[in-house]
């Protein structure tokens, strides 16, 4: 479990096995603490889809990672139970931020919404979850 105040590189270590989200899609965190997840990708080939868009399990595949380090900071272990996603625009940057806050947290259950946005500011998507302790 991670202290309420973990540095970047405890918050790092401890998601290093998470690798399908740090060695393939190439999610990194940015910011981390109780409730709070920042966490960026920088866009590549394997992003895309047969369009040319970013693929919507990349895009998925960010916010549950910020999600992960959202709902595990200074608490029980948490795992989502429950995810709700919205696309809304294609992406037009080299990277995506995933923003991800928590609306509630309580001792069995917390809900927290995730933001995602590309580096020119536009929103892409929002995902709502339930995660379980």
């Amino acid at each position: 479990m991670l202290s309420d105040n973990p540095t970047l590189e405890e918050v790092a270590s401890y998601f290093a096995n998470d690798q399908f989200a740090t060695r393939a899609a190439g999610c990194t965190v940015v910011e981390a603490s109780r409730g709070h997840a920042v966490c960026e990708m920088k866009l590549t080939e394997i992003h895309r889809n047969a369009t040319g868009n970013v693929m919507g399990g990349a895009i998925f595949t960010l916010a549950d990672f910020a999600l992960a380090i959202a709902c595990n900071i200074g608490e029980s272990p948490s795992v989502s139970v429950s995810n709700t996603i919205e696309y809304f625009s294609a992406t037009k940057g080299e990277k995506l931020i995933a923003t991800c806050d928590v609306d509630k947290s309580g001792r069995r259950l917390g809900f927290y919404t995730v933001e995602i946005t590309d580096d020119t500011g536009r929103r892409i998507a929002k995902m709502c979850a339930t995660c379980a302790r």
